[in-house]
């Protein structure tokens, strides 16, 4: 019972810029008023008013139990190198609107210290606050608490909650890349980044279709029986065969610790790998990943099942620059 009291009235409180006016403002008036006595009515005056606003604003701000409730929203992992959404959700309980300041305890990689988010709060309403994180490293990336300072209409001073609960999110490699190169994949629209389709003609056993013969066409192709039935020479096509085996190789040597558009040039790799490996899963094809330095460090042998892709993310999230030369 005790503890429930402290935590409902010994909350930390906040003195505002208008309360440290006020009281300034007093200052100099009985500071003038030694030279000028008739004045000194008014900066009492002044100070007892401002101390009756000072309870008042008190006592409207720490009477609820919980006046504000906040809430993060983001996704389970941020995406390396991508604009990743946070939201923060703002839920009011007091009965009069109130001004509220919002700082989220970042994780210590982003460096940031001084963001506030100033917005403001209807009797009884909620509002969202959003912002972006553009993590360039891989790893885990720890949130602390979010840190909401409510100001009553009065404005003298403010109450801090202290809202949700210190969270580890892990950075992974480019998904969000991995998705748009997806849609192009699955919609035919790769050409529109500069991949073309050409049928190449080989010798392989995947078959394509039979179609007349043109010059130019190795007359082993000839189709005898189709030539028979129409009467002129047909011929058959083949293309690549499908379910082929599609190795990324990734250099991790020292060279690739090399910083570039804010990520390093390993991390670029990664996300290249990333886009490459999940397209050809796409394209039924075999994934696979090979890591080296001095040596080969790290082996994933190409499959294509319905976990690969995972397993692709979760070799490449451990990756990291070896300061050795390559051994080609």
């Amino acid at each position: 019972m005790l503890r429930r009291l402290l935590s409902r009235y010994v909350t930390p409180l906040y003195v505002n810029q208008r309360a440290w006016t006020l009281l300034s403002v007093a200052a100099m008036g009985f500071v003038l008023a030694f030279f000028f006595p008739w004045l000194s009515i008014l900066p009492r005056l002044l100070l007892g008013l401002t101390v009756a606003a000072f309870l008042l604003d008190h006592l409207m701000l720490f009477l609820p139990m919980q006046g504000v409730t906040a809430e993060r929203g983001m996704a389970e992992r941020l995406s390396n190198g991508d604009e990743n959404p946070v939201t923060v959700r703002l839920q009011s309980h007091y009965a009069f609107p109130v001004s509220v300041d919002v700082i989220d305890e970042f994780p210590v990689q982003f460096q940031l210290r001084d963001t506030v988010f100033h917005t403001h709060l209807a009797a009884g309403g909620e509002n969202m606050v959003r912002y972006q994180l553009r993590p360039t490293r891989r790893g885990a990336y720890g949130f602390g608490v979010i840190n909401v300072f409510v100001k009553g209409p009065i404005g003298l001073i403010s109450r801090r909650y202290k809202c949700g609960d210190p969270v580890d999110v892990r950075v992974y490699p480019s998904y969000l890349q991995m998705r748009t190169y997806q849609l192009m994949a699955i919609s035919n629209r790769l050409s529109e980044i500069g991949v073309k389709k050409i049928r190449r003609i080989g010798h392989s056993m995947e078959f394509e279709q039979v179609k007349d013969y043109v010059k130019g066409d190795d007359f082993r192709t000839i189709n005898w029986k189709a030539t028979a039935r129409r009467g002129q020479l047909m011929s058959n096509a083949y293309t690549d065969e499908r379910s082929q085996q599609v190795y990324c190789l990734i250099d991790k040597s020292r060279v690739m610790k090399t910083p570039f558009n804010g990520l390093s040039l390993l991390d670029h790799a990664i996300n290249a790998s990333v886009v490459l490996s999940n397209v050809a899963l796409l394209r039924n094809d075999k994934a696979g990943l090979i890591t080296f330095s001095e040596e080969i460090r790290g082996f994933l042998p190409a499959a294509r099942n319905s976990t690969q892709m995972n397993a692709v993310l979760d070799m490449l999230h451990r990756q990291k620059t070896r300061y050795m030369e390559s051994d080609y």
